[in-house]
């Protein structure tokens, strides 16, 4: 599944073989247990979202809610999108590195990391990232990066 059409997160996971359901509930049981407060999640993109409601930003540059997290069951992996810590280099570094130490394969892309099933991903590194960035913090450094707070309003 690359892209789904599902319109709720419950028949997101109905789509999935049953070894991939497992492995996606329970990173999506992870997200939710440590994604910072004031994320929604939502089926967005075809995947699994966690998102910044547009209460705390309005505009984006996509008309879409912010992105802060997100989980994929694509054909061959899973992909965990972590928008939060990739917006910060040393976050960004500090999992990889961590990562890196577990042992584990780490397979990433411009702001995913790609795993085939949770075996083979480090689940206490994943859970630190989840956290590691507030929602505040994110929506700072997104504000910072597309300009400012004003030009973003405008």
């Amino acid at each position: 599944m690359v892209s789904s059409s599902a319109v709720s997160v419950e028949q997101y996971l109905e789509q999935l073989e049953p070894q991939r359901a497992r492995d996606v509930t329970k990173l999506r049981q992870l997200c939710l247990e440590h994604l910072p407060a004031g994320l929604e999640e939502a089926m967005n993109w075809g995947m699994i979202a966690y998102q910044v409601p547009f209460s705390v930003v309005e505009k984006t540059y996509n008309n879409q809610p912010l992105l802060y997290a997100a989980i994929a069951s694509q054909k061959q992996y899973i992909s965990l999108y972590l928008m939060s810590i990739y917006a910060f280099d040393g976050a960004r570094e500090k999992f990889e590195s961590d990562w890196k130490a577990s042992g584990k394969n780490l397979n990433v892309g411009k702001a995913c990391i790609r795993f085939k099933n949770l075996d083979a991903a480090p689940l206490d590194v994943i859970q630190r990232a989840l956290g590691q960035v507030t929602v505040d913090e994110y929506v700072a450094r997104y504000l910072e990066v597309r300009g400012s707070a004003r030009k973003m309003k405008n």
